[in-house]
């Protein structure tokens, strides 16, 4: 994996002070920075094609907000279990504060339990959604977010390289996070350029994995189409 590359290639896009200017406002906007997302996408699935200047246009909003939508969604699934467990620990400290005045003995080692769950859950989520979102790169199908079987063969037989791509996404957000120390000033900039770092790596791990995306797939039938002598 080329790790310098992930932070340098914005540079190399002429308009990249525009680009990430947009995206900056745009993340900051909640349920509208679901469009930042699909923005993200469309940059994975460019770097995953070898495009020397991956850096898309904004020249897709209405779909762009579709696909970070969808991740969303996807996202959302994945921690239904969690959100169950916290359900569920809500009600055992209601009932044990009521019943005892405070949450102790096998109450609070069932609540200590359910945190602990919660914690692993949402790690081993944190690790899978990468691969599932290279997946749906890929398809572009709402249900390639669920091909558990080939979100494991990606991950495992590519362990070095998205384990590379993880560390890569977990720099990229504590550079994110530098524009909020500096009085929140930076943000603007920082918080998306970050997202752009750790899917410029997510990118990375998807050219060296499995065969192209449908959406090559068709272009490339179309191109052969049209060459076709008649």
């Amino acid at each position: 994996m080329d790790i310098g590359r992930a932070f340098t290639f914005v540079f190399d896009d002429e308009d990249w002070i525009k680009k990430i200017l947009i995206g900056g406002i745009v993340t900051l906007i909640p349920i509208v920075n679901f469009i930042a997302f699909g923005y993200g996408v469309r940059l994975l699935r460019n770097v995953s094609r070898g495009e020397a200047k991956p850096l898309p246009e904004w020249d897709d909003w209405g779909g762009d907000f579709v696909r970070g939508a969808l991740i969303f969604v996807a996202v959302l699934v994945y921690m239904l279990p969690l959100i169950v467990l916290s359900i569920f620990g809500a009600i055992v400290t209601a009932i044990a504060a009521d019943a005892f005045g405070d949450v102790g003995g096998v109450a609070g080692l069932c609540l200590f339990g359910i945190n602990c769950l919660s914690v692993i859950w949402g790690i081993l989520v944190a690790l899978w959604m990468p691969a599932a979102i290279i997946r749906y790169a890929r398809e572009e199908q709402f249900g390639a977010f669920f091909q558990f079987s080939e979100i494991w063969a990606l991950i495992s037989n590519n362990l070095g390289t998205y384990g590379m791509a993880i560390l890569v996404s977990i720099i990229a957000g504590i550079v994110g996070g530098l524009g909020t120390i500096a009085c929140g000033i930076g943000v603007i900039f920082t918080t998306f350029y970050g997202n752009m770092v750790s899917m410029h790596a997510y990118g990375q791990v998807a050219a060296v994995t499995g065969p192209p995306t449908t959406m090559d797939t068709f272009a490339t039938d179309q191109e052969d189409e049209t060459e076709a002598p008649f």
